[in-house]
């Protein structure tokens, strides 16, 4: 047959020309196999992301090129020559000529003979490391070790973290209950080339005076009744770890003076001992009071106080960054989903609004509670108002919640929208935005629950 002075065959050598000639040009890559798994074509970006080249690729079984994550159980060129429909954009990896793991997605297309027989088929892989570069970086900006935030006050802590971490210099952390102290400290520890010794905390507020004494320190034999052997403390335990004192305004002025030595001359006595040992271990400090008004006060030794104030951080309260609730409680979902062995999928909308609105004087430790006893209401789906409500409302309305929840969930709502109305001035823009929701949604909410704004 011929068409406009060319011949049949000279048509479909023409087409696979163009074909080939498309195929290099794109920048996934693509190669295809016949029905034994044998490659039969490899394009110039298959052999850029595999490191591969052609000519070694032609020939070869498919695994033995890609040493894909999905070459065994997962394959997705077999799924589609098995079920006949293709494969698009299936996440994986495969393992390139140096070694490297490279994550990709895949896709997928059966090949017919003219008799309707299968013949092989193509796949077509695209390199998403720069994705996934991004990711990481994104990801980097709100999380170092366990701490994650969205908050500028909490990314300027971040910011000297690492700095924090390489210096020798004892750390005061200031905060309140709950604002996760020991979780910087660690992080601290973590960061730092003190990494592979321990990690000891004390709650100094814990423990009576007596008892603290012999567990920072430790003691000899016979230094007291019932002493029979030696007790290491925990700055022995330590060794060239890092010591955590927390709740360290509690601490009596007797222990104070311990503490000073040790931070001044790095070494302690242990009890019933004659002998000084040294520690090599970093101090942590940290604490929910005023310290300097103790100083005033006389409750805190001058001198110990300058002794532990010199690297500080003041770690904000959860109201001060309440853009973190969201992702706080996703995390605390994620993690209590391991925990629990459950299945939740996150929290709803007006569940956060509700926890937005509230002011956390317990900060991050009573979310993870919440979230923890929601748990407990939630068998499946997501956490919604009525797994959370109960926490934020009176006595009373606890009772009626047990027969009326539909009511209760509204007079807990139009409660929430009146406080926060209060607080922005009755401007709902930003009302909307500290309760975390769009301001139609907001405008719906205040004509349903009759909520009546002031004339201004």
């Amino acid at each position: 047959m011929k068409a406009k002075g060319k011949t049949s065959s000279e048509l479909t050598g023409g087409r696979k020309e163009a074909t080939q000639s498309i195929l290099e040009s794109i920048s996934d890559g693509v190669f295809t196999v016949n029905e034994n798994w044998i490659i039969t074509s490899f394009n110039r970006a298959a052999e850029n992301i595999t490191g591969v080249s052609r000519t070694d690729a032609i020939g070869k079984s498919c695994s033995d090129v890609f040493r894909s994550s999905m070459c065994e159980s997962e394959c997705a060129l077999k799924k589609t020559l098995k079920s006949g429909k293709p494969v698009i954009g299936k996440s994986g990896y495969i393992i390139n000529s140096k070694g490297d793991k490279v994550p990709i997605s895949v896709s997928t297309a059966m090949f017919k003979n003219e008799k309707g027989e299968v013949i092989g088929g193509a796949e077509t892989f695209r390199d998403l490391s720069e994705i996934e570069n991004l990711r990481r970086e994104v990801e980097g900006r709100f999380k170092i070790g366990d701490i994650i935030s969205h908050s500028p006050l909490m990314h300027r802590i971040f910011d000297v973290l690492p700095a924090i971490a390489s210096s020798p210099s004892t750390v005061l952390l200031l905060g309140e209950t709950g604002t996760g102290k020991e979780l910087v400290a660690r992080t601290i520890h973590s960061l730092s080339f003190r990494k592979n010794h321990p990690f000891i905390a004390v709650n100094c507020a814990a423990l009576p005076d007596s008892l603290l004494e012999s567990e920072l320190f430790g003691y000899k034999a016979g230094a007291f009744t019932g002493a029979r052997k030696d007790k290491p403390g925990r700055f022995a335990i330590a060794k060239s770890g890092t010591i955590f004192l927390d709740e360290i305004g509690d601490i009596s002025p007797a222990l104070q003076v311990r503490l000073l030595r040790v931070l001044q001359d790095r070494t302690f006595e242990p009890l019933g001992s004659t002998r000084p040992e040294k520690t090599d271990a970093r101090v942590i400090v940290a604490t929910n009071k005023d310290l300097s008004a103790m100083t005033k006060q006389g409750a805190f030794r001058e001198d110990l106080y300058y002794r532990v104030n010199v690297v500080r951080l003041e770690l904000p309260p959860l109201r001060r960054r309440k853009e973190d609730i969201p992702l706080l409680a996703e995390e605390f979902i994620k993690r209590f989903n391991l925990i629990q062995n459950k299945r939740i999928e996150g929290i709803s909308s007006e569940a956060i609004s509700l926890l937005m609105a509230h002011d956390w004087p317990g900060n991050v430790r009573e979310l993870e509670n919440i979230i923890e006893r929601a748990f407990i209401t939630c068998t499946k789906g997501q956490i919604d108002i009525e797994h959370i409500q109960s926490e934020f409302m009176p006595e009373q309305e606890k009772a009626s919640c047990i027969t009326d929840m539909r009511t209760t969930r509204n007079i807990l709502e139009a409660e929430t929208i009146r406080k926060v109305l209060e607080k922005t001035s009755y401007n709902r823009l930003k009302t909307a935005r500290e309760l975390g929701i769009h301001k139609s949604t907001l405008f719906r909410k205040i004509k349903k629950l009759n909520i009546i704004i002031p004339e201004r």
